[in-house]
């Protein structure tokens, strides 16, 4: 688990300041994802440990500096493209908004953090933990136990739909992630989640222009969101597996 520390920021949104070298993500008309700079690739469980989640590595997929993972949810090679969405004729048009996080986010003032939240929800549940969620925890932040549950609830949400700030020094609380992709696997709901993309790697969208830079965010895999390229937890709705667990 990734221990989240803080840094100070002039803005709310979980940026980063500056792209990865040589890394990014491309997305391809009615197409796959396009990884180039040798973006490593793991296969991640999302793993209930006592009273709450954890991500468990699986497997570590081969070295490759560039590769295509497939996004309409159709492929026979997962999680790498096959030409399947030609077939399917699949429609990847992006309706996600190019709006900054800051924009977007609710606030949820708390005594020791304040919350951000843009509701791109992936529905992996980190923001529930044994003591409470994370709405209630921002506003029992006044304890410095609860403070840090309630942190590491934002931090860990692959989506970056949550992002606290310290409410005294503005400071925001990220977990430092190496880039990567994490393919994310759902035992409890039966399904296989979105992609988990780590370490602010650039989003390039299929118009050639880029998304806003951010630490972390979730993907789409399954083809059936309706907030493309992102995450809305459409794979839980559709049952979406990849087939990779056998």
């Amino acid at each position: 688990m990734t221990t989240p520390s803080a840094t100070a920021q002039s803005q709310p949104e979980a940026a980063v300041d500056a792209p990865v070298d040589r890394m990014s993500i491309t997305i391809s008309l009615n197409g796959p994802y396009l990884v180039n700079g040798g973006v490593p690739l793991t296969q991640e469980v999302i793993t209930p440990v006592g009273g709450h989640r954890e991500y468990r590595t699986a497997r570590a997929f081969p070295h490759q500096e560039t590769y295509a993972l497939c996004r309409c949810g159709q492929t026979s090679t997962p999680p790498f493209c096959d030409g399947s969405h030609v077939a399917a004729g699949f429609h990847g048009a992006e309706t996600a908004s190019r709006a900054s996080f800051e924009e977007r986010a609710d606030i949820y003032p708390g005594p020791g953090v304040t919350l951000y939240d843009d509701n791109r929800c992936a529905f992996a549940r980190f923001c529930h933990r044994e003591d409470g969620d994370v709405w209630t925890l921002t506003e029992l932040s006044g304890d410095e136990r609860l403070k840090r549950e309630a942190v590491q609830e934002s931090t860990d949400c692959p989506a970056g739909r949550l992002v606290h700030v310290d409410s005294e020094t503005g400071a925001m609380y990220e977990p430092e992630l190496g880039p990567s992709i994490a393919l994310l696997e759902d035992p409890e709901e039966g399904v296989s989640g979105p992609l988990y993309v780590r370490g602010g790697i650039p989003l390039v969208g299929a118009d050639g222009t880029e998304y806003e830079l951010r630490n972390r965010y979730a993907l789409c895999r399954c083809g059936a969101s309706r907030n493309k390229p992102f995450c809305d937890a459409m794979h839980v709705t559709v049952g979406y597996e990849d087939g990779l667990n056998g």
